[in-house]
């Protein structure tokens, strides 16, 4: 029985951490900026944002009102106004 309630718990523990992969938080002043990284997976290629092996990039403000972010939601019919992203 032991064994059974750690593996359960191992399970767990790999699927939250899973998870949490694919959603990152951008703390902001004007709200905090959620990234679904599945959602945006799932209609997008990887070479999209990433160039070459696809890694974690580190996204600022320069990079998230201009082209990385802002202006993919421009082309693809995204949400770019400042409260559709900036959640407080």
């Amino acid at each position: 029985m032991k064994k059974l309630i750690i593996a359960v718990m191992l399970v767990a523990f790999a699927f939250s951490v899973a998870y949490a992969a694919d959603v990152v938080t951008y703390e902001s002043k004007k709200g905090n900026v959620t990234f679904d990284h599945k959602a945006h997976s799932a209609s997008n290629d990887c070479a999209v944002c990433h160039e070459g092996t696809p890694a974690k990039i580190e996204v600022n403000k320069k990079a998230a009102h201009g082209a990385t972010c802002k202006g993919c939601h421009k082309k693809q019919s995204g949400p770019t106004k400042c409260n559709a992203c900036h959640k407080k």
